[in-house]
């Protein structure tokens, strides 16, 4: 049903390949619209998005271990490490 597509990353200039699989798997996601970047550059922007977000620190209520954050922490509200927020996931899909 889907054929590959040359596009042209409109970052770097270069044409890259919008696979049918690719389209198949935007098709199922429900995306409407074509990528306008190459991988090369959709992970440089990605990466750049990740180094310009800030990190709150916080207790860990479990184990009393430092925590970072993506989010600022709410007072009143228990704040877990990234362990203890695994296991306390885990637990509850048991």
């Amino acid at each position: 049903m889907y054929e590959d597509i040359t596009l042209t990353c409109k970052d770097c200039g270069q044409e890259f390949v919008f696979t049918a699989r690719e389209q198949e798997f935007y098709a199922e996601k429900g995306f409407q619209n074509q990528p306008q970047r190459c991988k090369a550059c959709r992970d440089k922007r990605k990466a750049a998005a990740g180094e310009a977000r800030e990190l709150y620190t916080a207790v860990c209520s479990k184990c009393g271990k430092e925590a970072k954050l993506r989010f600022q922490p709410t007072e009143g509200r228990p704040v877990y490490c990234s362990e203890c927020f695994a296991e306390i996931k885990n637990n509850r899909q048991q």
